[in-house]
């Protein structure tokens, strides 16, 4: 299985969940997509232990099978279509979560998050942990 984590997942594998862990550890390989990044990064740079929490990121991120996920231009028509649905279905998600969902249906990852909006979009494979 090719597994994207969202920002919690991420916290939650740092904090070695069980769950978490377990996922991770069965996971062909684990991505990162870049919204999710720039989220951890944006509560290092407000955090206590930003110097610790990045230099721990960056240990993840040069192991093998660990990959950041970029944004491009396809990465945009996905974008449009979970903004067209959401707000068809009057069920609307921070806009962040609708750039991870684009990425993970653009690249056919399966989402783990904690976040029960994404199950607004039964389209995106996801794992939802507790």
């Amino acid at each position: 299985m090719r597994l994207a984590l969202g920002t919690n997942s991420y916290s939650d594998l740092c904090r070695a969940v069980p769950e978490v862990v377990e996922r991770c550890e069965s996971a062909d390989s684990i991505h990162l997509p870049l919204v999710v990044v720039g989220e951890l990064r944006a509560g290092f740079a407000v955090g206590m232990h930003g110097p610790e929490n990045e230099r721990v990121l960056q240990e993840f991120l040069i192991q093998p099978g660990v990959e950041v996920v970029l944004t491009d231009e396809e990465t945009t028509f996905h974008y449009g279509a979970v903004y067209r649905q959401l707000r068809t279905q009057g069920t609307p998600i921070p806009t962040n979560d609708m750039w991870i969902a684009a990425l993970v249906l653009q690249h056919g990852l399966v989402l783990l998050h904690r976040d029960r909006h994404f199950d607004h979009l039964p389209q995106l494979a996801t794992i939802r942990s507790s």
